[in-house]
């Protein structure tokens, strides 16, 4: 069986619950759902938050030694659905060509109020 490990990135907001930023297992990096929350987008647009997570996300694969060209699927979380139109542009512009597979989930509510999206990840090392 091939060890898990389980990581939390420093340059991150340190999770405020029982759970780490991301699970490796093998050459696969699972990414838990990231959020705005504790970064200068909390509160703001959800454009400006879902650029913020991107950002997050590409620290991660910077960590591990890639980019976001190795995202195989995300599962991104809108509290508004009218927000798709916002956050399109932005998932665009950070894949650069490279979609990977994707899950849209229109949700009541995220943990916080001055949050309005939550993506989570699956990259490829």
């Amino acid at each position: 069986m091939t060890s898990l490990k389980r990581i939390n990135y420093p340059q991150l907001p340190t999770p405020g619950g029982p759970y780490v930023h991301a699970v490796r297992h093998g050459d696969t990096l699972y990414i838990s759902g990231l959020t705005a929350f504790a970064t200068e987008a909390q509160g703001q647009s959800t454009a400006q938050q879902a650029q913020a997570i991107l950002e997050q996300l590409a620290t991660i694969a910077a960590d591990e030694g890639t980019n976001l060209k190795a995202l195989i699927k995300i599962t991104v979380f809108l509290t508004d659905i009218g927000d798709l139109q916002a956050v399109r542009p932005v998932l665009f512009d950070y894949f650069d060509g490279a979609l990977p597979a994707s899950s849209l989930v229109a949700v009541s509510a995220l943990f916080s109020p001055q949050v309005s999206v939550e993506i989570e990840a699956v990259v490829a090392l």
